[in-house]
């Protein structure tokens, strides 16, 4: 059996996750959240609950270092975007001690979360929407409003603004890393991308975003795209993905898709693209093992709805205050 360690238990990534492996038969997972009440925690047996500091605490990654000793893990899943650079850049110690650690390198994930790094590293690439730091003096002019307004860095749909007019846009206090942004005003997609070790796309899975609760998706279905593909395959590989990701799209004014934002790691409507036929948890659980992928996987169009799921258990069950 392989152990492995999924973190971010809480979140819908997470669940995916811990339902795509545990689903395998040949895994023991362990599931890891700061908030003894995530719901991803139950999923697993009692004794394999553990309870970690929040991503940004100093003693988050030596913690999960010594858990992942303890626990004789194999593979490490993070699942959440405060996680990923720091436990990348512990990479080769968690190696060392034998943990493998199945997430982007470092450079792809200093690309993706830094929203203007992405913007520079796709340009020429794909249709990337004019993108300009707030404060520089590029970004006074020339804008056709509505614009959008969004942190350089953050998750989710959270500080996206939409501003329309420059009055408003002269009014935005920059208290925060800030961007201006080329509003497109085409139909949303996301795109699942899911590329081996050594780069290559095995499968990209356009799927349109037909209900948004909390940046989250409730509701979407998968579309057969080729220029949707295309377009998520081509900035996997300026970005270096050598796991999953999430590419944003929006088509243009002229319908061509244009990249607004890449999430590294797996998305929290990772089950419908498991459902339409490419399970990412469990081929990258292979690749990081060494096992051999197929050279290219399709899926099937599929739509989904999403409803809250309970679980019950003895209140003795839950884990204790850390």
């Amino acid at each position: 059996m392989t152990r492995v360690l999924v973190t971010g238990a809480g979140g819908p990534a997470g669940v995916a996750v811990i339902r795509s492996l545990l689903r395998r038969g040949d895994v023991d997972v362990v599931a890891a959240d700061m908030d003894r009440w995530a719901s991803g925690l139950y999923l697993v047996a009692a004794e394999r609950r553990r309870l970690v500091p929040a991503g940004r605490a100093d003693d988050f990654v030596d913690v999960v270092r010594q858990m992942c000793a303890a626990d004789h893990i194999d593979v490490l899943f993070p699942t959440v975007d405060v996680e990923l650079p720091r436990l990348a850049a512990a990479r080769d110690l968690l190696a060392a001690a034998g943990t493998l650690l199945a997430s982007p390198s470092l450079r792809t994930l200093d690309t993706c979360l830094d929203k203007l790094a992405l913007a520079h590293a796709c340009t020429g690439v794909v249709r990337v929407p004019r993108t300009e730091l707030f404060g520089t003096p590029q970004a006074l002019s020339g804008w056709d409003f509505p614009v959008i307004v969004k942190p350089r860095r953050g998750a989710g749909s959270r500080g996206v603004r939409t501003i329309d007019s420059a009055r408003e846009l002269d009014a935005v206090h920059d208290d925060d890393d800030l961007l201006v942004q080329e509003m497109l005003p085409g139909q949303e997609y996301s795109v699942d991308v899911l590329a081996d070790a050594t780069g290559h796309v095995i499968a990209a899975v356009p799927r349109a975003r037909l209900r948004v609760d909390s940046g989250v998706a409730v509701a979407g279905v998968t579309v057969h795209d080729d220029e949707l593909v295309a377009t998520a395959t081509a900035v996997a590989r300026a970005v270096g993905l050598t796991s999953v990701a999430n590419v944003q799209l929006k088509r243009d004014a002229d319908g061509v898709p244009g990249l607004l934002e890449v999430n590294p790691r797996f998305p929290g409507a990772m089950p419908l693209t498991i459902a339409a036929g490419v399970d990412m948890p469990s081929l990258v659980l292979d690749d990081v093992l060494g096992r051999a992928l197929p050279r290219h996987l399709d899926f099937v169009e599929l739509a989904n709805v999403r409803y809250l799921e309970d679980v019950f258990l003895p209140v003795a069950d839950v884990l204790p205050e850390p």
